[in-house]
């Protein structure tokens, strides 16, 4: 796999960024995987979930993930959270596309159950921070949230938080 950087003049450089994003759009795309995902017509569904999550919520999440990977819908997410992570790798079992951006840029390593996704052309790794970024941070979850939704066609809340990030968010991109 070859690491694409996509610039905003880069005819591959999804409009939709520049559409919802207008100048806060991230001026730069590191890739990693299947581009072609970015393109896929009004299949694309944002997955988040606040970081405190009680029961009922986490099994919502994880049978909604269920029921996606049975659809063969694009999942997008940061997929950072403890169930963000577990509907990952209900996702991750299926044959559907999904696309992953982290809070920062690129792994050096790509982990070993996102290997044969990449391969199958099925896994996109998108991150929007430059190379030197690799620690998380709130202020970095926060953009790479606004890049998650800004990508997608619906959104999907498994938990908000009252007063917390993720409902600020929720408030700010209700597709």
């Amino acid at each position: 796999m070859t690491l694409v950087v996509l610039d905003a003049s880069d005819r591959r450089y999804p409009a939709r960024l520049r559409e919802r994003l207008g100048t806060d759009a991230p001026p730069q795309l590191t890739a990693l995987g299947n581009l072609e995902l970015l393109a896929l017509p009004k299949t694309k569904t944002a997955l988040f979930c606040s970081a405190r999550c009680p029961g009922d919520a986490i099994l919502r999440a994880c049978d909604t993930a269920r029921r996606w990977r049975a659809e063969n819908r694009c999942i997008i997410s940061g997929f950072h959270s403890v169930v963000e992570k577990e509907c990952l790798r209900i996702l991750l079992r299926g044959s559907q596309p999904i696309i992953i951006c982290p809070a920062r840029s690129l792994p050096e390593r790509v982990p070993p159950d996102w290997k044969k996704p990449l391969t199958d052309g099925r896994l996109l790794i998108l991150s929007c921070f430059s190379e030197g970024e690799r620690r998380v941070t709130a202020d970095l979850a926060a953009r790479r949230n606004e890049l998650v939704a800004a990508l997608a066609d619906e959104v999907w809340f498994a938990h908000i938080t009252p007063g917390g990030r993720t409902e600020q968010l929720a408030k700010r991109f209700s597709i």
